[in-house]
């Protein structure tokens, strides 16, 4: 039905299609009065006629003397962005930079309308790359409600590579990197800036259409010509910034990880404890400060705990020995062949053993064998190795390149083993384990 919208419906089929909406249990309830004792039909020819009132739509007469409904310019607008949003749309940024690139190194027969298609697609390009290092700062400030681990993870794997690394700026910094393109469509522009017969053309065009003289003409294309170049030339820092927003939020990310799973048992968290515990002491026994060698639980405060991660600072500072360096030759010794041997067998069991893109793919097909998607339950778990490979086919699942996807599910435990099982569904246009990897180097 918005497809239709702009170009006009029957004003009947639209009440019928209201009509219908307001007959549904979970319609939107009309709180004006006006339309509280009103019928489902009455309430949608009273919503057509609010609209006609605010200027959403309008309404005409063909000669058949049938009523056809419009929306405005402005109202198709508004509605095609707000549904732009309810889909989650995503810039696809090279494809300014295409049209861009396209525009600049063709023919310029009209020079004044393609210069101002440049000038536009530059501008939706820079506010585009704006959004998004306001959304990456979104993103920062959002890390602060996560309370847990599994709360960061989610946010940083699921939602933040998603929806922000994974879609087309990632594109704009590999493949269709913006420098690409840059050089040459900078000189053409400057040449073009130097060019008489371009500029007189151009600014008779711009006057036509913005209905101005052609002198202010020229002052337009003069300004437009300066604008594309210096977004062009400044579009560094713009990139530069969010780069380093994206490289702030995925540490603060794991920083606050690392933090809540140390827990309150590191060092810190131990001396507030400590320090806690003798302050209720002494005052539910109103001791002085004297008083705190008779507090019995000091003599247990030594424990050993597990600790969640390995800080990477420590109170031991190691003790480094001086001496004098006395060199002395070096006996020539024949290499022990069957060792050798010995260490390239244990070398190539390592190697057997390291987990990589093309093995889960290969894995993953070899568990779906003949059907299209199973649970991730259902994978063989007998031991530490079985449970690798799951968190792998976890892991990467989540790249488009893979042959399969996943989809999260209840939490499960399987001899012994914990873990939020998921769904495993064989991609349609299923990807080998060969093309991922080619597709991963």
């Amino acid at each position: 039905m918005e497809h239709q919208l702009s170009f006009g419906v029957e004003r009947e089929v639209l009440a019928d299609e209201l009509e219908f909406y307001f007959n549904q249990e979970n319609a939107a309830q009309l709180v004006e009065e006006e339309f509280q004792a009103y019928d489902s039909r009455s309430r949608a020819n009273g919503i057509l006629r609010r609209l006609e009132y605010y200027g959403w739509i309008e309404v005409e007469t063909d000669k058949s003397y049938v009523q056809r409904v419009n929306f405005k310019e402005y109202a198709v607008k508004v509605i095609k962005t707000l549904l732009d949003i309810a889909d989650g749309k995503q810039i696809e940024y090279q494809g300014y930079i295409y049209t861009i690139y396209s525009l600049v190194t063709g023919t310029m027969d009209k020079p004044g309308i393609v210069l101002m298609q440049i000038w536009e697609n530059t501008d939706l390009l820079i506010t585009g790359l704006k959004n998004l290092n306001s959304n990456i700062k979104h993103y920062i400030d959002e890390l602060t409600k996560h309370s847990t681990v599994a709360e960061i993870m989610d946010a940083l794997f699921n939602d933040y590579i998603t929806n922000i690394v994974d879609k087309a700026y990632h594109r704009l910094l590999t493949s269709d990197n913006v420098s690409k393109f840059r050089p040459e469509i900078i000189s053409r522009l400057e040449e073009k800036s130097h060019e008489e017969a371009f500029l007189e053309e151009a600014a008779r065009e711009i006057a036509s259409i913005r209905e101005v003289s052609v002198e202010e003409g020229r002052e337009l294309i003069y300004r437009y010509l300066h604008e594309i170049i210096e977004a062009f030339r400044g579009m560094d820092d713009i990139l530069q910034e969010i780069n380093q927003k994206n490289t702030q939020y995925q540490r603060a990310a794991i920083g606050r990880a690392k933090f809540l799973l140390a827990g309150n048992e590191d060092v810190r968290g131990q001396l507030k404890e400590i320090l806690m515990g003798i302050n209720e002491e002494i005052n539910r026994e109103n001791m002085d400060l004297g008083g705190i060698y008779r507090i019995d639980f000091l003599d247990d405060l030594v424990q050993i705990y597990q600790c969640s991660i390995l800080e990477q600072s420590s109170l031991y500072l190691a003790v480094e020995g001086k001496g004098e360096f006395t060199p002395a030759s070096l006996d020539e010794k024949e290499p022990d062949e069957e060792l050798r041997r010995e260490k390239m067998r244990r070398m190539a069991e390592k190697i057997q053993k390291v987990v990589s893109v093309e093995k889960i793919q290969d894995y993953v097909d070899q568990q779906l064998g003949n059907v299209d998607e199973m649970n991730a339950s259902q994978l063989p778990l007998a031991n530490e190795d079985d449970f690798i490979k799951l968190i792998y086919t976890r892991l990467y699942g989540q790249r488009k390149n893979m042959g399969y996807t996943i989809e999260t599910m209840e939490e499960r435990e399987v001899n012994g083993y914990r873990f939020k099982d998921f769904r495993i569904r064989r991609r349609e246009n299923g990807i080998s384990g060969g093309n991922a990897s080619k597709r991963e180097g």
